[in-house]
């Protein structure tokens, strides 16, 4: 699959990553119940014999489990692949998260930890989860320099930041990537994050690039979420009659798709790698066939005018739904 660089573009710094990487949460659960480890485990090789080099889990997810899980999958293909981790909470005796934690020693500790979970010597890339209000940002990035300095990390990150937050970040260590939610429903970024990546020569990874499944068209309002195992139960967006109001850009993306004689999903994923060549989307999937569609969209170039196209359908819509619970947005910097 064809690379991408994030971060100091057109130098030898920058992070070299497949054009589209793979979202591992979803191998531990958050859309499920707890999928069966060994087909997770063949999932994630299989994505490297696809072409995948670009890995992305955070301590949060299960939580640990996932590290857990991504390390053992990955360890033949060590050297071969990057893979991203996530700092940024706070776990009780019990593992409940009970809040947000950036602290500079609790972000050393979580490195020491996140590196044995993963079965690495160092952590490719490590993003801030979400922006600690509590903790001043340049002691965050303070705190991961003094890691890359030990040799412990190799690149900085952040998750959903605003554009104000990522300038303070970088001006005490440089920003690989800047990873947000992006995509033909949720477009946010482009209004002050993207101007200033592009601006700082910072990657940017969209999650959900595929609008938590949405964009696939494979839920109508009849689709139903299971409630503590399907993190959608809980998103206004995917309430009855907002996945109503919405399927308009759904049915307008699979008639295009349709006449581009490929799928929806690969439209979307298609739309984002055509907005700059920085971008690098990381969509979740459970099952091969998913995958193998998701990689592979990588192959489908638009051209200009079908990115405008797209545009324009997805401007015209005006989408019904918060795309999180209310304390979950709070808790972003967007």
């Amino acid at each position: 699959m064809q690379q991408r660089v994030l971060g100091d573009f057109g130098s030898s710094n920058g992070l070299a990553v497949s054009a589209i990487g793979v979202g591992c949460m979803s191998t531990t659960g958050g859309y499920s119940g707890r999928p069966e480890r060994a087909e997770m485990i063949a999932l994630l090789r299989n994505a490297v014999e696809l072409g995948a080099t670009f890995f992305d889990t955070a301590e949060v997810y299960g939580p640990f489990i996932n590290e857990e899980l991504v390390g053992e999958a990955l360890t033949p293909f060590r050297g071969a692949v990057t893979i991203a981790t996530k700092f940024g909470f706070s776990f009780d005796a019990d593992n409940n998260n009970v809040g947000l934690s950036s602290r500079p020693e609790h972000i050393k500790q979580v490195a020491e930890a996140s590196m044995k979970r993963l079965k690495v010597d160092v952590l490719d890339l490590f993003y801030q989860h979400r922006v600690n209000p509590d903790v001043p940002i340049e002691e965050v990035a303070g705190a991961v320099q003094e890691l890359i300095a030990a040799g412990k990390v190799k690149h900085f990150g952040l998750s959903e930041p605003a554009a104000a937050t990522i300038r303070r970040a970088h001006a005490v260590q440089p920003v690989a990537a800047i990873q947000s939610e992006y995509s033909l429903w949720f477009r946010r970024p482009e209004e002050e994050v993207l101007p200033v990546c592009e601006e700082l020569g910072i990657g940017f990874v969209p999650f959900s690039p595929l609008g938590k499944g949405f964009l696939t068209g494979t839920i109508t309002s009849s689709t139903t979420f299971e409630l503590g195992n399907d993190i959608r139960s809980t998103i206004p967006r995917f309430e009855p009659a907002a996945i109503a109001h919405n399927q308009t850009l759904v049915d307008a993306l699979t008639a295009f798709a349709m006449h581009r004689g490929v799928t929806p999903g690969q439209i979307a994923l298609a739309w984002l790698l055509a907005q700059k060549p920085w971008i690098v989307p990381i969509p979740g999937t459970r099952r091969r066939e998913r995958l193998a569609e998701n990689l592979s969209a990588a192959e489908v170039v638009l051209s200009p005018d079908e990115v405008n196209e797209l545009t324009n359908l997805s401007s015209q819509i005006d989408i019904l739904g918060a795309r999180y619970p209310e304390f979950q947005e709070r808790q972003t910097n967007l």
